[in-house]
């Protein structure tokens, strides 16, 4: 049978000799502890980390531990958090480091945890703050603000001392440090601002800024980190998908983003670059800290990735090259107080809601996993596994490449590869605009001891395929030639276990010393000499936790799962949970006993209409820059529906981590304990979930939430499914559709 040519790729070896920059190694050393420009290093083995950002004084000081816990589970191995400025000092002379805004206890926490910490120091910081972070004091001192004016580095001085007592000794145990965000043409000022920090007494082996934008950093002083949104609010309501957007949804080496914070960009007439270098200099390896882990509301542009969205852009940035995976957010949270947001009356071009800061993150607002935490967990789990052969594995592009963002018929793909051994990364999902079936996939790879041709005849390769396949991959004595599964972890063992995914829709074939098997995934490994090679089904891949801590364990669960340091198993369900553990003596999973609970886990809460909507509610709230902007609390409070929640008994009940959902329709969605709002949402079409125990909900208060709907003429932009919701309506919609309490059980298990 005659087969169209395969698509190729030739291994591109380095393209610049190893070096190690003075960061690290001469400046702030720490053992263990080194940065080339090709990786990390721990303990001199090369290592890729996982950064995920979770804001402190955005989430209760009490949930802290669990939400680290939830990372640890999530594969992060990295905590990063701005430090804001804003939430700690709002009157000079009046700066608290108490409860949830105890900086230094968050780092002493974090490392019990088992987790790195990198803080953003700022002093201006954005996150979607007020004033980017400043305190209104310091905003509006008569300064020249971000800049080398004596008059402003005087007050950087002093808050910067006043985060290095907070933080004390414990800077030996922190990463990194990074100064600013977003700032493009000011080099000498990060200069400043990194001087001044050490005088205040913060030192790091990492000094890091943010470098999208083509931004101008100093040479060697600090480490260029990147990001990566596949949408975002900062363009315009009636904007279309932007390039800037489209193009991490492929395989390239141009790791500039010319497109996030550019509206804010826009008043400081800062040109981005264009493109960038295969590496981001010659000092220093390609690596980000803000790859979107979900995606901010705001009011006039509400996007909604999905989790494959989310795991597509990750996916593509390490085939890319990655030498470090950062998220933001990876945790989402609640600001300490109202008014503490990013909006119109504050001079931005965006109104973000007053509260809630859920971010569609992996980890949400209420603590809950969405789907992107299954997703990128098994990223994270392979880059745990095989990070240290990766790091040491420059990306080669293949000969055919996209001709541009608009090119979906060519299939996306990379190498990244020693020259001997490699993986093979396939990524063919983007939003918005829908890929079909790639037909006839067949694959060339040049390494330097011979090619590679996989699979034994062509494929077609769904949409949604997100693949990782191994290319001579050796374990246990035994030589994997190729694998059409993803790689997914090494399990230890007298006989270690090699853990494959299969790809929806494409078979598994693996082949070894010539011979080519095909492989019907399962739950039981095949073995192949002293290598045990377990291909599970692609419909396990949500349900896929790897432990780390106390050796390497696979389980296999619906439920959730967190670990700390020691390894203590704790076991969170909604339902009669079900936990399995992989037993690599034995070559099956075993079941782990988990007690389950005696109580309704789901209770319906009653509603009671206190107050309906406004008739009639305006198209518009004003605007600026021509953008729509947010009604205010008082057109809140004048025109939403109001309703009482009757919640039952469990709602109260801490132990039971009780959650209220509300499936709902409308504009903006406030709730209300006891009169105070403690949360707040616009409406994108998704669920609302809050955590009672977090909003404060005690037996016999008062909880009340406050629609407003949304007019059928809005130009606010949507999600394809919320935009056709609202088009059914003829003047407005506004809808509560359930109201429910879950309430869940926690459980420490023992592994077998």
């Amino acid at each position: 049978m005659s087969w169209p040519e395969p698509l190729s790729v030739r291994h591109q070896a380095w393209a610049t000799p190893l070096r190690r920059p003075r960061m690290s190694n001469d400046e702030d050393a720490r053992p263990g502890i080194s940065l080339t420009n090709r990786y990390l290093s721990r303990d001199g083995v090369p290592v890729i980390p996982v950064s995920g950002e979770m804001h402190y004084s955005r989430v209760p000081r009490e949930r802290w531990a669990e939400r680290l816990r939830q990372m640890k589970a999530g594969g992060v191995t990295v905590v990063a958090t701005y430090v804001f400025w804003l939430h700690h000092a709002p009157k000079r002379g009046e700066t608290r480091f108490d409860g949830n805004l105890d900086v230094g206890a968050f780092v002493d926490l974090a490392v019990a945890t088992g987790l790195d910490v990198v803080l953003r120091i700022g002093p201006w910081c954005h996150g979607e703050s007020r004033n980017g972070g400043f305190p209104d004091w310091v905003q509006h001192a008569p300064v020249r603000h971000r800049t080398d004016d004596p008059a402003y580095l005087e007050l950087v001085t002093e808050w910067f001392g006043e985060i290095a007592a907070a933080v004390g000794d414990r800077f030996g145990r922190v990463l990194g440090i990074q100064l600013e965000n977003e700032l493009y043409d000011q080099p000498q000022h990060l200069v400043t601002l990194k001087r001044l920090a050490r005088e205040a007494g913060m030192a790091a082996p990492l000094w890091t800024a943010t470098a999208w934008g083509g931004a101008d950093l100093p040479a060697e002083e600090v480490l260029p980190l990147y990001g990566g949104y596949g949408d975002g609010f900062w363009v315009d309501a009636d904007a279309p998908w932007d390039p800037t957007f489209r193009d991490h949804y492929f395989f390239s080496h141009v790791w500039d983003d010319a497109g996030i914070g550019a509206d804010v960009r826009r008043a400081q007439a800062i040109e981005a670059a264009s493109g960038g270098p295969r590496t981001p200099s010659e000092e220093f390896p390609p690596a980000t800290c803000e790859l979107g882990g979900g995606m901010a509301t705001a009011y006039h542009r509400r996007p909604r990735p999905s989790a494959l969205d989310v795991a597509a852009i990750a996916h593509c940035k390490i085939g890319n090259g990655s030498a470090w995976q950062g998220y933001y957010m990876y945790t989402g949270g609640t600001n300490p107080g109202p008014d503490l947001h990013e909006s119109h009356a504050t001079g931005y071009p965006n109104d973000i809601a007053r509260l809630g800061y859920d971010f569609h993150a992996p980890i949400g607002e209420a603590g809950t996993l969405a789907p992107s935490h299954a997703e990128l967990r098994r990223q994270h789990a392979f880059l745990s596994a095989f990070g240290h052969r990766l790091a040491e594995m420059p990306s080669s592009l293949p000969d055919v490449r996209p001709a541009d963002v608009e090119d979906a018929g060519t299939l996306r793909w990379a190498l990244r590869s020693d020259g001997e051994s490699g993986f093979l990364f396939i990524s063919w999902h983007q939003p918005h605009f829908p890929l079909t079936v790639h037909h006839g996939a067949r694959f060339t790879v040049s390494l330097e001891n011979g090619d590679i041709t996989l699979p034994s005849k062509p494929i077609d390769v769904p949409p949604g395929t997100l693949a990782r396949w191994p290319l001579n991959l050796t374990a246990g004595g035994v030589t994997i030639t190729y694998a059409t599964a993803s790689a997914l972890t090494l399990l230890p063992g007298d006989i270690p276990t090699l853990v494959l995914v299969a790809e929806p829709g494409i078979d598994v074939e693996i082949a070894v010393s010539g011979t080519v098997q095909t492989v019907t995934p399962g739950l039981s490994p095949i073995r192949f000499g002293g290598l045990d090679v377990l291909v599970l089904p692609a419909e396990t891949a949500g349900s896929l936790w790897v432990v780390e801590d106390g050796g390497r364990r696979l389980l296999l669960t619906d439920d959730e799962l967190q670990w700390d340091a020691s390894g203590t198993l704790t076991v969170k369900a909604s339902k009669p949970a079900e936990v399995r553990v992989y037993d690599s003596t034995a070559g099956a999973f075993t079941a782990v006993t988990v007690p389950q609970p005696t109580a309704p886990m789901l209770q319906p809460v009653t509603v009671e209409r206190l107050r309906p909507a406004a008739p009639t509610v305006p198209v518009s709230y004003g605007k600026h820059d021509g953008r729509p902007s947010a009604p205010s609390p008082e057109t809140l409070d004048e025109l939403a529906a109001v309703y009482r929640l009757r919640l039952p008994e469990v709602a109260a009940d801490a132990s039971r981590d009780p959650l209220l959902r509300l499936t709902w329709a409308g504009d903006v969605g406030e709730l209300r304990v006891d009169g105070r709002p403690v949360t707040d949402r616009y409406w994108d079409g998704a669920g609302w979930t809050v955590n009672l125990t977090d909003a404060g909900y005690r037996p016999g208060a008062q909880v009340t939430l406050h629609l407003l709907p949304l007019a059928a003429g809005s130009c606010v932009s949507l999600p394809v499914e919320a935009r056709d919701r609202l088009a059914a309506t003829e003047t407005q919609l506004l809808a509560l559709d359930s109201v429910e309490v879950l309430a869940r059980t926690i459980t420490t298990v023992d592994l077998p």
